[in-house]
Parts: structure tokens; sequence; C-alpha cells
């Protein structure tokens, strides 16, 4: 078994677009799944990207993707990366790929010079919480998650 991660090109857009269907019904969330497909593509590889895409292979064939994009901390003075998504299909799990990765981003944030990389993790998901913290990871259980979206957006905005 060979494993091999890969920087996403925009023809992987509908594997993309897949792996986030896939993840939001793992998550209870497909109900919150709003995008559309052209404009994730416009804003993953148009001529400013927010956001960079791995896609994760087992034997060259994709099982999972990861993506990322680069938060700062001012603490630190240093740019972190921030992972959005993180998803291995269900027959790849226990493959290693879903570590090979975070090994990947963990690369990417030495090689960029960057503090430290981050996610959220529902609090229901023991599995892959057990799975984070035996790569190192620890809980921020310190911090809360504040949003605006929807109608609260707009009515900040024009305050």
């Amino acid at each position: 078994m060979t494993l091999s991660i890969r920087p996403a090109a925009p023809a992987d857009l509908p594997l993309i677009a897949q792996f986030i269907r896939d993840l939001a019904d793992y998550e209870k969330l497909a109900h919150e799944v709003r995008f559309d497909e052209a404009k994730l593509g416009e804003k993953l590889f148009g001529p400013r990207p927010y956001a960079e895409v791995v896609i994760g292979e087992i034997d060259g064939t994709p099982q999972g993707f990861a993506l990322f994009f680069h938060n700062f901390s001012t603490f630190e003075g240093k740019p972190g990366i921030y992972l959005e998504d993180l998803f291995v299909r269900p027959e790849a799990r226990g493959s290693g790929l879903g570590k090979a990765l975070l090994a990947h981003l963990a690369g990417l944030c030495i090689a960029r010079d960057c503090a430290r990389l981050e996610w959220w993790v529902l609090d229901w998901n023991a599995p892959s919480i057990g799975f984070y913290k035996s790569l190192g990871a620890k809980m921020m259980d310190e911090w809360t998650v504040m949003r605006v979206d929807g109608e609260a957006l707009p009515r900040l905005a024009a305050s």
C-alpha cells in the first residue's frame, strides 16, 4: 500500500466537493452545505485563492483531503495553518492516511515558518479526539468559538 499527498488542481473540484459533502454527512451537518461548486472553485483556484487543498491517495486512488488556510498569531508574530476540513473515506480509515495528511500540514508549517497547526473538532467525535491527542494535539478548553453569520453579518457591517 502506497500513501501519497498531492496539491489539489482545478480538475479535482468535483472530488473536493464530494469530500466536503461526505464530511458533512459524517458530522450530521449535511443540511448546512450550501456552496456553489463553481464559486468554490473560484475561491480555491482563482486569482486570489483563499484556501489550499491537498488530496490523500492510497495506491493512486483519492481517499481523503485536507482544506486549510493561513491565520496569524499576534502573540507569536508568525502565521499558522488552520485546518478547516480533514476527511478520510470510511473504507480508508486506519490506513494511516489521516496521519499522513496531518504530518504533511505539519511539514508545511515548518517550511513556512508557522507557529502552529490548529483546527476544531466536534465535542461528540471521541474517535477523532483520541486520534488527535495521540499525535500530540491538545484541547483548548478555555476558548469558546464565536461566529457572526447569516442575517447578523450584514447587520453588523451596517452598524
